[in-house]
């Protein structure tokens, strides 16, 4: 989980004993342990086992596919978890999440799906919105996390299938993805003609407040490529886009936008690699016009 997401657990979530902290990389682990307060409020497990064994409900979140089957196989490799709810908040395949669901089970454990809309600061302010499938009473165990600790609303699939959830997370990463690609065109556009990126910028304040404004910022002032940490990573941004044409393409169905999409998200990755924030998709279409893929800002 996020650290964001933590955070609300720990200071808005009425937990009974400390939250058990486990990362691939242990000093974040530690430096998250410090700004939560120590050991009172949060231990370090350095192994999945340690953080599973002692856990009636675990939270997960990873990057991709591949990293929440290897985490999940591991936690049912550590001993007996019978009885554990396991809450999954990674961005995935609706099948890998079905999947999930199926090896939990078949381990005497229980699984809820909860992917999250937000970017890391509506973590930290505990305003993501959760989405949330799997057996109704086992989402009931879950909510108390959700609206007003980590979220400020939840999407509820309750008694529906696990996949439900990725599926709408899927398709919701769809939207800032095409949001983002428009800006990055206007703000080209804008340029290119002489409007001017602080009058385009103007109007994006004025008619579409939010997520549109706080992004077209961080296209003007050149956010999108000096960043050493990218905020919405590129490389996880393609892995989404990938994922909505696969099921697009499985429905029988045509996303014309997310296939643009990818492409520039391809060219941000060639640019930037691990560095590279889907805001990038900005530069990609200034290079698809004659411009530097920085802005010079």
């Amino acid at each position: 989980m996020g650290r964001g997401m933590v955070k609300n657990i720990v200071q808005k979530g009425s937990l009974t004993s400390p939250i058990i902290l486990y990362n691939r990389t242990t000093s974040r682990s530690t430096d998250l342990q410090s700004s939560l307060g120590g050991s009172s409020k949060a231990t370090i497990a350095k192994t999945i086992s340690e953080a599973v064994q002692p856990a009636d409900i675990i939270f997960t979140c990873v990057g991709d596919d591949a990293a929440i089957n290897s985490t999940i196989d591991s936690a049912l490799s550590s001993g007996s978890v019978k009885g554990k709810l396991f809450v999954d908040c990674s961005t995935v395949h609706p099948d890998t999440t079905e999947a999930l669901s199926k090896k939990v089970l078949a381990a005497d454990a229980t699984f809820v799906a909860c992917p999250v809309f937000g970017a890391p600061a509506m973590a930290d302010s505990g305003n993501l919105v959760c989405v949330l499938a799997g057996p109704a009473d086992q989402v009931d165990r879950v909510k108390p996390y959700c609206k007003g600790v980590m979220g400020r609303a939840e999407i509820d699939y309750s008694g529906q299938s696990v996949g439900k959830a990725t599926l709408m997370k899927i398709i919701g990463n769809t939207f800032v993805l095409q949001m983002v690609e428009t800006l990055g065109m206007g703000h080209t556009l804008a340029e290119k003609t002489g409007l001017g990126v602080e009058n385009l910028h103007a109007f994006v304040e004025t008619m579409f407040p939010g997520p549109f404004t706080a992004y077209s910022t961080r296209l003007m002032s050149g956010d999108y490529y000096h960043r050493d940490e990218p905020l919405f990573a590129a490389k996880l941004a393609r892995k989404d886009a990938k994922h909505a044409l696969a099921l697009a393409e499985s429905a029988g169905a045509k996303i014309r936008a997310v296939e643009l999409v990818n492409e520039h998200i391809e060219k941000v990755v060639e640019e930037k690699g691990d560095k590279g924030d889907i805001a990038g998709i900005y530069g990609a279409v200034r290079m698809e016009n004659g411009l530097e893929f920085g802005n010079g800002k």
